[in-house]
């Protein structure tokens, strides 16, 4: 195969997955348009629900976070295809710089405040920040984000605690169960409440930060526009209807809450999974354990 051959190849294999990371959005937006419903005046509503799946104990319901969901991991999933296409020992390629960066960032972030035993955790906490991320991003582009609903950031703060939770007994059921006993028995209830007030918290934290920033811009919206029209109502013709106060700082606020704010709470959340997870693991007892388990081991195989 000659080389310019390769070369169209190459840049043919590009392009579909380019297109292939930017045809969710598009569809996300199709949806959007097709299914939305007319509207007078402020309506801040939770995800649509598309439709129900009838299952045993209950209904399964089909909302607009969950296919916003997917079509964000189908993006993310090409874009990574996209940024790892073509990979070289020696960068040649502007996005293997890119990407190599982003890697080095990521196992840098974990490293620092996880310490050497996770540090494998480098691709899950890169994984939670670009999906957190772009489901905050697509508010930009009129879509549903799913980090504004509870359930979606509900079912990461739940993974998070099972995480938490696994590490906590590598230093052995006993001492797990124990913990809930310290300082004094009486605080037993307290540190339960604690234990379940981690993943709530994390939920709430994440919805109510990027929720809140969408109600405010809203709000701000309309206010603008009911202003504009009482101002300048009197301008002839279709002069008077047009929102000339809305102009500007709605689209001001709209880059500040749908971009610094989403890659900041996709941060302090990745941030917040890091910290619990490594500071729920009882290092020296898991030690402990392994020392013995070892010694064990030892032994028999001395006696055989």
């Amino acid at each position: 195969m000659t080389k310019s051959k390769t070369d169209k190849k190459f840049l043919a294999v590009d392009i579909f997955y380019l297109v292939m990371a930017a045809l969710p959005i598009v569809c996300g937006m199709v949806i959007k348009i097709l299914t939305a419903t007319p509207s007078n005046g402020i309506e801040i509503t939770g995800a649509r629900i598309y439709f129900t799946i009838p299952m045993p104990l209950q209904d399964l319901p089909i909302t607009e976070s969950q296919i916003n969901s997917w079509l964000v991991m189908i993006t993310l999933l090409f874009l990574c295809l996209y940024f790892t296409h073509g990979l070289s020992v020696k960068a040649k390629l502007k996005r293997q710089l890119i990407a190599e960066w982003i890697v080095k960032q990521t196992q840098s972030l974990v490293d620092t405040n996880m310490g050497d035993f996770f540090k494998g955790y480098a691709p899950f906490i890169g994984a939670i920040m670009g999906l957190s991320a772009l489901s905050s991003l697509l508010a930009l582009f009129g879509i549903y984000s799913p980090t504004s609903d509870i359930n979606v950031v509900g079912g990461w703060a739940i993974l998070t605690f099972i995480l938490i939770t696994y590490y906590k007994l590598k230093g052995g059921v006993f001492n797990y169960l124990k913990g809930f006993t310290e300082p004094i028995f009486v605080m037993t209830p307290l540190n339960i409440i604690g234990e379940v007030a981690t993943p709530v918290s994390m939920a709430f934290r994440h919805y109510g930060n990027v929720l809140s920033g969408s109600v405010i811009a809203v709000l701000i919206a309309t206010a603008l526009g009911g202003l504009s029209k009482l101002l300048l109502g009197w301008l002839p013709g279709f002069l008077g209807e047009i929102p000339f106060l809305q102009i500007g700082l709605p689209a001001i606020l709209s880059i500040y809450f749908d971009l610094f704010s989403s890659c900041m709470q996709a941060f302090v959340f990745a941030m917040l999974t890091m910290l619990n997870i490594s500071g729920a693991f009882p290092q020296d007892l898991y030690e402990k354990r392994m020392l013995k388990k070892r010694s064990k081991q030892n032994k028999k195989q001395k006696i055989n």
